[in-house]
Parts: C-alpha cells; sequence; structure tokens
C-alpha cells in the first residue's frame, strides 16, 4: 500500500526473509477453482471456519514445502488475525509445526464491543442474513445491492458516512493521501455474505464459534451438536510465541475486545507473548501508516529475529 521503504512486505525482505503473500478466495486475486464458477452458489458456500480450517494450513504447507521445510512466521491483519487465532486453537500439530511465530496486527477474536458505527449498525439490522436470505451469495461491496443496504446503513440516526473510511476502521491517524488512493483503488474486495453472516454473528453474540446454521437439525448435520461448536483461544500453545498489536483509535479491532482476548490467553508464557497498544492508531495504519515502519515493523521484526535465535 505504501512506498518500498515502508511497506511490510518489502522491509521483510530487505531482512533476509522470503516473502509469501497470500490472497482469501473470492477476491478478483484469488477466484480460481478446480470444479466451480465464482457464479455458482456452491462457490460461495463458507465463512471463515473454511479459511482457518482449510487455506490457512493449506498456505503453510505449501510454503513450508517450497522454503525447503523452514519454519514458517505469519504476519496477519483484521481477518487474517482471526482465522490464525482459530487455526491455532484447533492445536493441528502438523501446522503448528510448520510455524515458527505469529505477529497479529489489529486483532480480532472477540467482537462484541465492537465500536464501529458502520459494522455495528449492519450486524444490529441483520445486514448479512438478509442478503442471505434475498440469495445474493457473493457479498460484493461494490455491487448495487450492497451500496443500498450501506447507504441505507449510513442513513440511520446518529451514523455519519461523510468519511466512510473512519466510520468504518475508526479516526486513523497516520495515513496520507497517496497511500488511501492506492488503498481504494483495489478495496474493498468481495466476500462470501456467509462469511459477513458469520461476522455479524459474533459482534451480535459476543461469542467466538462455528458457523450458526439457524437452527438445531442444520447444525446437527454440520457439527454433530444442536449449536455451533466453540473456538478457545486459551488452547493455544502456551509456548507459540505470539506478537499483538493494537490501537486505541481502532473501532473493529476494539479495546475492550483486544483485552478480553488477552485475558483469554492469560495461561501463555510470559516470554512467549508481546503486547504492544499504541493509542493512536486505528484500523488501517496498521498497514498503511506512514510511521508504521518505527512504530510497528521494527518491534515486529525484533520479535521475529528473537524466535529465529
Amino acid at each position: 500500500m505504501n512506498s518500498p521503504d515502508e511497506s511490510l512486505g518489502y522491509i521483510l525482505a530487505d531482512g533476509g526473509y522470503d516473502v509469501w503473500i497470500a490472497n482469501s478466495r473470492g477476491t478478483v486475486y484469488s477466484r480460481g477453482h478446480t470444479t466451480l464458477s465464482s457464479n455458482d452458489p456452491a462457490y460461495w458456500d463458507w465463512s471463515w471456519d473454511e479459511l482457518a480450517g482449510n487455506d490457512l494450513p493449506a498456505v503453510v504447507q505449501y510454503v513450508h514445502a517450497q522454503s525447503g521445510k523452514q519454519r514458517v512466521h505469519y504476519v496477519g491483519h483484521s481477518l487474517g488475525t482471526l482465522i490464525a487465532f482459530a487455526a491455532l486453537s484447533q492445536r493441528q500439530p502438523q501446522l503448528v509445526g510448520m510455524m515458527r511465530s505469529a505477529a497479529l496486527l489489529s486483532p480480532i477474536a472477540y467482537l462484541d464491543k465492537v465500536s464501529s458505527p458502520l459494522a455495528r449498525a449492519a450486524a444490529d439490522i441483520f445486514l448479512g442474513e438478509a442478503l442471505y436470505w434475498l440469495g445474493l451469495d457473493e457479498f460484493d461491496p461494490t455491487g448495487e445491492t450492497v451500496h443500498k443496504l450501506v447507504t441505507d446503513v449510513c442513513s440511520e440516526p446518529g451514523i455519519n458516512c461523510y468519511n466512510l473510511m473512519s466510520v468504518f476502521t475508526g479516526d486513523n491517524c497516520c495515513l496520507d493521501n497517496s497511500s488511501v488512493q492506492v488503498f481504494l483503488a483495489h478495496e474493498p474486495q468481495a466476500s462470501a455474505t456467509k462469511n459477513m453472516v458469520h461476522l455479524a454473528q459474533m459482534i451480535r453474540r459476543g461469542t467466538i464459534a462455528k458457523y450458526d446454521y439457524g437452527n438445531a437439525a442444520d447444525n446437527t448435520e454440520h457439527y454433530g451438536q444442536a449449536t455451533p461448536p466453540s473456538y478457545d483461544v486459551s488452547a493455544i500453545p502456551d509456548d507459540f510465541p505470539l506478537f499483538l498489536s493494537y490501537g486505541g483509535r481502532d473501532t473493529l479491532s476494539d479495546t475492550q475486545d483486544v483485552r478480553h482476548l488477552v485475558q483469554a490467553l492469560e495461561s501463555h508464557d510470559s516470554d512467549k507473548l508481546t503486547v504492544q497498544y499504541l493509542e493512536d492508531y486505528a484500523h488501517a495504519d496498521f498497514v498503511m501508516a506512514g510511521n508504521a515502519k518505527a512504530r510497528v515493523y521494527a518491534p515486529l521484526m525484533a520479535f521475529f529475529k528473537l524466535q529465529d535465535n
């Protein structure tokens, strides 16, 4: 998003790391499938459960094999942190064994304290379910249907969408106009409507659990029980190195939710958990701020080097 000397991928490469970038399925960069077209409803039949259970392990396994079986440092932001928490909490021996550490920026786990007016309103008016039952399998933020619903949300009392980015992410402190323009040229990207429904369930219920199909029969068919199984972040191995960095102005990774997460990790080995708090940072600052190199990436690199020893 930024210049080569400010972007984390380049900084990691300059620091001697091989850098692999994975695109979430459904984005314009990741539309391939062995049998399905993106026009098929089945193509979009997934939520972050599948990203955590299938895609992340596949990516790590691929990079591990291609790099001569070197253990992988993982960096995630926002949804990329949620799938890491979920995957690691499952204690998949092969996955944990192939990973050296995880740096998680704007960490998402608990979501019930989300203070983003746009995200909160969307969850409260069942935005995801409304689209889902209309038969819209792909959640395309640039599409007419989603645009109309966002417009409706922005007309709700007390919600001012003059700066749509800020009303969604929080008041970012340190973005310059050029990086914002680059961002807007590539974002936002499409996702599965089912994924948006799943996130809305988390916001409304305060749980970290698998997708809820809405009735005991369907849940039992998928999970063998009437309610969706929960993810237990405290089950992440206590000796697995974690670097968490969160911001005081972030309205998606809200400070109360992050403190709840850190509390859930209280049994973690103290020398394996690094928590950084930046009071003036919001959600986008972690990947786009002009000063993130000094404030976030330098400590992150130091953390990685420590695990390499």
